[in-house]
């Protein structure tokens, strides 16, 4: 399996640490270009590699933590989705929900990139708190998942676990990715699993 980062705010950057510091290969892409993630990636270390969006559009699992209206030009940079696994760590701040068209974002984002698997994951929680150590009190933190490819959904909940996250599944996009869409009643929760 492959990773890629799409973005290199607070969100994709809070991920990119969480990757290293597991010592999972990842590449990390931004409009930037890769030479503005140079820095970054030696800070990291070996695992983290910066690409241009062409390169990083060629994992196996690409996250997606770029504002929601940059999803339609990376969506239009592939021309075959299929069988990709994506995450969308994006959260619709500023949309009009007219613009979703009485959709979660997420079921917009799976409609912007047909036969990909999208999973919905790693938006819930503050950047800062995504950031940080996983481990709390004994417990981990709990990242939420919501999927329709349950293969895709247990292949995220994995690479979630070896961050260090406690994985919690809610089903469905349209059932599950509402509770975390923007105003939905998951969103900036930090709840803790004890183990």
């Amino acid at each position: 399996m492959t990773y890629s980062i799409i973005g290199a705010g607070k969100v994709g950057t809070a991920l990119v640490r969480h990757f290293a510091h597991a010592g999972i290969q990842v590449s990390i892409a931004n409009t930037r270009g890769s030479a503005s993630l140079t820095a970054l990636a030696k800070e990291l270390g070996p695992t983290v590699t910066p690409a241009n969006l062409q390169d990083a559009l060629a994992a196996d699992t690409v996250i997606f933590a770029i504002p929601f209206r940059a999803h339609a030009d990376v969506a239009a940079a592939l021309r075959d989705w299929k069988g990709k696994i994506v995450i969308d760590a994006m959260n619709a701040y500023g949309i009009a929900p007219e613009e979703l068209r009485g959709m979660a974002s997420t079921e917009v984002l799976a409609a912007a990139l047909p036969g990909a698997r999208v999973v919905k994951a790693f938006n819930q929680l503050p950047a800062a708190l995504l950031a940080s150590t996983p481990a709390q009190n004994e417990g981990r933190r709990v990242v939420f998942l919501a999927a329709d490819d349950a293969e895709a959904s247990a292949s995220v909940a994995h690479l979630a676990t070896q961050f260090g996250f406690a994985p919690i599944q809610l089903g469905k996009i349209a059932e599950g990715g509402r509770l975390l869409a923007l105003n939905g009643p998951l969103l900036l929760q930090n709840l803790i699993k004890l183990v």
